[in-house]
């Protein structure tokens, strides 16, 4: 399943259901994953991305 339609079921669900508050949620979700992943992998970022988790 290609990033495509996963992004286009996502918007066409929460615009049936009328959920579009889950976005920030969903978004702050994958920001920190992302951090998350950086620190882990990445020792010169790690002091820096510390802090804000």
């Amino acid at each position: 399943m290609s990033r495509q339609t996963i992004l286009t079921e996502y918007w066409e669900f929460l615009k049936y259901q009328k959920k579009f508050w889950l976005v920030p949620v969903v978004a702050i979700l994958v920001f920190m994953g992302v951090l998350l992943a950086f620190a882990t992998s990445s020792t010169t970022i790690a002091p820096f991305i510390y802090p804000l988790l």
